[in-house]
Parts: structure tokens; sequence; C-alpha cells
């Protein structure tokens, strides 16, 4: 569930989550108040959530099983469910992109345009992209590709940036080392730069804020 997700601490508290010496804990009433749900979240991230009958005082478990059916247990398990996807989108933040590269981009963009990453495609959640606030338009993408898919003639992946560039400017950059034709983009209007120092922060500002302008057009 929180695969490359990150911790945001500070959402926790207005959310109803107490801080304890191990981390976060939140408890809320389920099933119209017949089950206790009790979530906690470590320091380092790690969630955990157990349900408990009121009336019992014991652990009920059998919405974990998989093979388990039926109304009652079909009905905690919804409510679970409903539970942890309202602390995942409240708490957690994507934190796909690792490179130091691809962070110092998200940074960047987030200063100067206040813009986030946007996750547009559930299939490819390693795709994303930022956009104009005023038009909408998509002026860079960050994606984690196989380096062979570029052209690099190296095993593994690598973190790249799609940017808008200008027609008569692409061929002279094109290098099959830090510039490539743009990938899965128009190769006529966007070109790629890898994430992986061959091209340096200084330059790729550039050619954010060079991308960020022919968007508005």
């Amino acid at each position: 569930m929180l695969k490359n997700r990150r911790l945001n601490t500070e959402k926790f508290i207005p959310l109803g989550f107490s801080e304890n010496e191990n981390g976060y804990s939140f408890s809320t009433d389920i099933i119209d108040g017949k089950f206790e749900m009790i979530v906690s979240i470590t320091k380092e991230g790690k969630l955990s959530a157990e349900v408990i009958d009121r009336s019992s005082k014991e652990h009920y478990v059998l919405h974990r099983v998989a093979h388990v059916r039926g109304s009652f247990v079909g009905r905690v398990r919804e409510e679970y469910e409903q539970v942890l996807d309202r602390i995942d989108n409240a708490c957690f933040e994507p934190d796909v992109f690792k490179s130091e590269g691809a962070r110092q981009v998200i940074c960047y963009v987030r200063e100067k345009y206040r813009d986030e990453l946007q996750f547009l495609w559930e299939r490819f959640p390693e795709n994303a992209v930022f956009r104009r606030q005023d038009n909408a338009k998509w002026y860079a993408a960050l994606l984690i590709v196989q380096k062979r898919k570029i052209g690099l003639n190296a095993e593994g992946v690598v973190d790249i940036v799609d940017l808008r560039i200008k027609s008569e400017d692409i061929d002279a950059l094109i290098d099959g080392k830090g510039y490539f034709a743009g990938f899965h983009m128009n190769k006529k209007h966007w070109i790629t730069i890898c994430l992986d120092g061959s091209v340096s922060m200084e330059e790729i500002y550039r050619r954010i804020d060079e991308s960020f302008m022919l968007a508005a057009k």
C-alpha cells in the first residue's frame, strides 16, 4: 500500500494521531462502534493496523483472510480499507524518484513555480508530470526507464526528465550521453535529459525554465 510513498508527519496531528515514543497512533470506531481500529506508524514510516472487538476485547482478523467471505466480514474489510486509504491520502506523499538529480528537479520546480508532480496514470506509477497552473499544459515529465530504451548501452534504470524545447535546438543537443530524443514525446518539440549527473543541474534548470515558457504558447 505504501510502496514509493513518503511519510509527512506534519499531517498526522491534524488527522487525529497522537505521538508516542515509538511513533504515532490513531484510533477510530468502525462498524457502528462495535470495533475499534488502531493504526500505528513508526517514525521510519512502517504502518500496522489492528481491529479489536469492543465486546470481547479480542483481536478481529477475518477481514485479513482473503478467502473469507460474507456480508459482515465484507463490511469490516471495506471500512478497514477506507480508514487506511484516508490515512494514506492525507499523510503520505509520492516518493518514486530516488536519484539526487530527480530530487533536485522536484525541489527546483516546487520552489520556483509552486508546482507538484502529478501522477496521472495508475498503470504507470513511475511516470509523472509538471503542468502549468494557468493552462494545464505539461512542461516537464519525470520518468524511470530502462537505460537501453533511451539508447544507453548499459543495464539498469535511470531517472529522466522530458522537457519542451525549440525544434531548431534539438539536433545540436542530442549526444547519446546526457541528451536524447524525447522519450514517449513528440521528438520535434521535446528532449530527454538523463538525471545521472551527465548534464549539470544548472543547465537542467535553464532547460526547465525554457520549457515552462514554451508551454505558455
